[in-house]
């Protein structure tokens, strides 16, 4: 019996991870992931379908269009999961601005509304508008949707929202967005169905990862996120420094002469941890090493991350649990122990045991604050707006 298969993209940087569902009355299951690494060469199609995992070696080469690595990859896929025909694509799009609120259908329209606002996401947008045009090409009558990190932020007051600039900027656009928030999505929704008291209440969501953010929750709705405008801004990242003083900048343009693509590749690619430690952007790397640089790199994380918690938590008018997510807040115990500890006098109190574990409830008994560890899945939401936008009875989104 044939049935009808969802294809998701969450492309970073430099990595295309992938998602495969079968939609099955009107909701996605998955079935497969799979990750491209683009700055590896040759190419490598990482694939999992439940406890198989192979690596695929690509011929194609990387190319400004993407569109002979994307054939070959759906020819694979094909192959590999037995995939007749593909029903959509669905695509995960960093910034949609103050035009897109939700998931939308890619028309000719929506795609030049992505691709305007390119410059305000300049290391994600253009990877996404690649896929969407290469798969465009590659098969024209497959229906395609976006889902936007930005939406999920919409709930936040134009107050939180607003920096101190001239008035006129804020009506321009010039004003905080906010991102992962298909991460955050997921993290609500997850908390709501296993922890409903903590979800009804003021949650901090740590989404800490190569790209970090924390997302202030009131009752599953986001009031308050660390990035703002860019995806620059808020807590320490694997290359990405946070939130800097402008005058820094201001400095090293005037004073230094660096130029503007010159601050825009320290700031992307080489602040962060791996700016701090000169060693590595790779937090396990950083974990496993003795050398002092590196211990600094992820105690300035800790704090800075600690200090933001604090901050939203005064959005949020309180705080009664906090949720580590992502690569590091998932997967790295010290740094989610550091993190509590410069927040003991708001309460938290961390289960060394539970936390080493890496138990989903890690608080202590006397902690005043719940405490979780949960992995997000952006890709099921991707898939789960894509359902939204393009199930209708009966229920199938076969292209006619």
């Amino acid at each position: 019996m044939a049935r009808d298969v969802l294809l998701s993209f969450n492309p970073g940087s430099s990595t295309i991870k992938l998602g495969l569902f079968a939609v099955e009355s009107g909701a996605p299951r998955a079935f497969g992931r799979c990750l491209i690494d683009l700055r590896h060469a040759p190419l490598s199609l990482h694939l999992e379908q439940g406890s198989r995992v192979d690596d695929v070696k690509l011929k194609a080469a990387v190319t400004e269009d993407l569109h002979e690595v994307l054939e070959e990859t759906l020819g694979w896929l094909a192959r590999h999961f037995a995939i007749d025909e593909l029903a959509a694509v669905a695509h995960r799009v960093v910034h949609g601005g103050d035009r897109f609120a939700g998931p939308t259908l890619v028309t000719d329209e929506t795609l030049a509304a992505i691709e305007a606002l390119a410059p305000l996401a300049p290391l994600h947008q253009p990877q996404s508008l690649r896929l969407i045009r290469a798969l465009r090409r590659l098969r024209p009558k497959l229906p395609q949707t976006a889902s936007f990190d930005t939406a999920f932020h919409r709930t936040q007051s134009d107050l939180v929202r607003r920096f101190a600039l001239p008035r006129a900027l804020f009506d321009e656009g010039i004003k905080r967005y906010g991102f992962h928030g298909l991460s955050y999505k997921y993290i609500a929704a997850q908390l709501q169905r296993r922890h409903p008291q903590a979800a009804a209440g003021r949650v901090v969501v740590a989404h800490l990862g190569s790209g970090a953010s924390l997302c202030g929750l009131e009752a599953g709705k986001s009031r308050d996120t660390s990035m703002s405008f860019s995806t620059l801004d808020g807590i320490p990242m694997a290359t990405r420094a946070g939130a800097l003083d402008p005058g820094v900048l201001l400095h090293l343009q005037k004073e230094r002469g660096m130029s503007v693509d010159a601050l825009e590749d320290m700031l992307y690619h080489r602040a962060g941890l791996l700016g701090v430690s000169g060693l590595s952007a790779d937090s396990r790397e950083l974990v496993a090493s003795d050398a002092p640089e590196a211990g600094e790199a992820l105690a300035l994380l800790a704090l800075r991350t600690a200090r933001e918690i604090a901050a939203t938590a005064t959005t949020l008018g309180g705080l009664n649990a906090i949720v580590f997510t992502a690569g590091i807040g998932a997967h790295q115990p010290t740094v989610r122990e550091t993190i509590c500890t410069h927040l003991a006098w708001l309460g938290a109190r961390i289960d060394t045991a539970a936390n080493s574990a890496q138990r989903e409830r890690i608080d202590a008994a006397d902690s005043r604050l719940a405490l979780f560890v949960m992995p997000t899945d952006e890709e099921q939401v991707i898939a789960e707006e894509a359902c939204e936008v393009l199930c209708t009875p009966p229920q199938r989104i076969r292209p006619s």
